[in-house]
């Protein structure tokens, strides 16, 4: 794992990056820019399959806001593996770069397994949500805003 660190820290991006100020700026804008379209659709669309704002329809709301989200993470994931090149062996031994991980792992998981179920499909038709369904909503919520909380805390660690 070190020869592939040490390879991420020395290749052309990393490179590029660390020589740029402003082309760190601009990625970075970019992957923040990415995680709040990413988040910022994820949560509202939990919120609604919570129960709230009950008068918006899900047949609307849940496609659109679930397009966004899909946006948002295929812009944030490539920015933030860009990012990760510039400073690759500390952020691998960062454990707030460790936790953020494993909670995108946990929130990428809760989603395609949210996405891919017949009753996401009943409750886009049905406006509601069973049981199962507002757990996962529960679970993504948190894990969600832990992961920004978590990429902030890089930082700080």
């Amino acid at each position: 794992m070190p020869d592939l660190l040490k390879w991420l820290s020395g290749s052309i991006v990393a490179q590029a990056l660390t020589t740029s100020p402003t082309l760190y700026l601009f990625l970075n804008a970019a992957h923040i820019l990415s995680i709040g379209l990413l988040v910022g659709a994820i949560l509202p669309l939990d919120l609604r399959l919570l129960g709230f704002f009950r008068r918006v329809p899900l047949a609307v709301l849940g496609p659109f806001l679930s397009r966004c989200a899909q946006t948002g993470a295929a812009f944030a994931i490539p920015t933030g593996i860009m990012l990760f090149t510039v400073r690759a062996g500390e952020y691998a031994g960062n454990p707030a770069f460790l936790a953020k991980i494993g909670i995108l792992a946990v929130g990428i998981t809760n989603a395609v397994l949210l996405h891919t179920t017949a009753p996401w499909q009943r409750v886009l038709a049905q406006g509601s949500a069973p049981a199962s369904i507002r757990l996962m909503a529960a679970l993504s919520l948190v894990t969600w805003i832990a992961a920004v909380v978590a990429g902030r805390w890089i930082g700080f660690v």
